[in-house]
């Protein structure tokens, strides 16, 4: 018999492979530096390794926004600290390419090789991400998050982010399984930044990749209660 866990794994699988489909309809852009050069396909891509030590010495001007120690110095910011390293690369390389777009970050990553955005993956990647909080075990965030709501067509979000918020953790079997290398980290991140970005999924804003088409499909389900109560729990968690 199907576990729990297992139908979660191929509820996200299906997703992912549904949104890329969809992606893949859409027109050819064009491949210029100056212009976005389509969906980011992130269910195929492969852990990605770098120099960590190299990419302390890079991060200089990181910090002024994600500290000098990957945690934000404001809540308008992400913390880096402790995330996947294929997924930090993953969204540096949308950044960089034009898939994802920001004030700020847009130029930064403008100007990074490629073996400069693998060094500072792995660099924020090996430091130690924010402490634990204590959120509320009860509240309406938890459950939508542990357990999501049927009735509004809303799935857990453990499925694809892990029951602890902290990424998934595979577990080497013959199933098949997402692309666990680029779905983030989410314990501990901002609840301004989380809100933001599931605005940014709602509104279509962030499209570039596979896994930002299986966002925005979530983000639709999701009420404003709803986003401010996850937001509340994961910064909490």
């Amino acid at each position: 018999m199907m576990t729990y866990r297992t139908s979660l794994l191929w509820a996200c699988l299906l997703m992912s492979i549904a949104a890329l489909d969809v992606a893949a309809q859409q027109p050819a852009t064009s491949t210029s530096a100056a212009s976005p050069v389509g969906v980011l396909d992130q269910r195929r891509m492969q852990p990605i390794s770098g120099d960590a030590q190299a990419g302390d010495g890079k991060a200089a001007v990181c910090a002024a926004c994600h500290g000098a120690q990957g945690v934000a110095i404001a809540p308008t910011f992400p913390n880096l600290a402790g995330q996947s390293a294929t997924y930090l690369y993953a969204q540096l390389k949308e950044f960089h390419d034009g898939q994802r777009k920001d004030p700020v970050m847009t130029g930064q990553a403008a100007a990074l090789s490629d073996t400069d955005m693998r060094d500072l993956a792995s660099y924020y990647a090996s430091l130690a991400p924010k402490p634990a909080g204590q959120a509320d075990a009860g509240s309406r965030g938890a459950q939508l998050y542990l357990a999501g709501d049927p009735a509004q067509g809303i799935p857990p979000c453990q499925g694809c982010h892990g029951p602890s918020g902290l990424g998934p953790q595979p577990h080497p079997n013959s199933a098949p399984q997402p692309p666990w290398v680029t779905f983030p980290r989410l314990r501990g991140q901002s609840g301004l930044y989380l809100t933001k970005q599931l605005g940014d999924y709602k509104s279509g804003t962030r499209a570039g990749s596979s896994n930002a088409k299986v966002m925005q499909g979530v983000a639709q389900t999701l009420g404003d209660d709803d986003v401010q109560a996850l937001s509340t729990y994961l910064s909490t968690l």
